[in-house]
């Protein structure tokens, strides 16, 4: 079976309420459930927010260290989710499970081994 990255992307901004953010909460963690259920569940993990970020990249002999995120953007990646499943259809299928969880776009990627 193959691993595929499920990126959470969340638009810039406050956190959402509780009144909003509790059920998403609640389907996410029974979408977890079934997952692990399925054998498909490798790892997950929410991010802390982009303002905690910092960016190390190569310039010239030294290193440039800067805050933030790599690119400014409307969206950032606020969380993740590792699966195997058996092809991109499968890895879709779950994609589609956690897009409908969370309200929130996903990004599919296989890992490379």
């Amino acid at each position: 079976m193959a691993q595929y990255l499920l990126s959470v992307y969340q638009p810039v901004g406050p956190a959402p309420s509780p009144e909003v953010l509790e059920p998403i909460m609640h389907d996410l963690e029974a979408l977890n459930q079934e997952m692990k259920a399925a054998g498909a569940w490798v790892f997950a993990a929410g991010l802390h927010p982009t303002d905690t970020a910092t960016v190390v990249r190569q310039q010239g002999a030294g290193l440039l260290i800067t805050d933030g995120p790599f690119a400014e953007t409307k969206e950032h990646l606020g969380g993740f989710t590792v699966i195997e499943a058996a092809d991109l259809d499968a890895a879709l299928g779950w994609a589609g499970k956690l897009a409908r969880a969370t309200t929130l776009p996903i990004e599919v990627r296989p890992i490379q081994h």
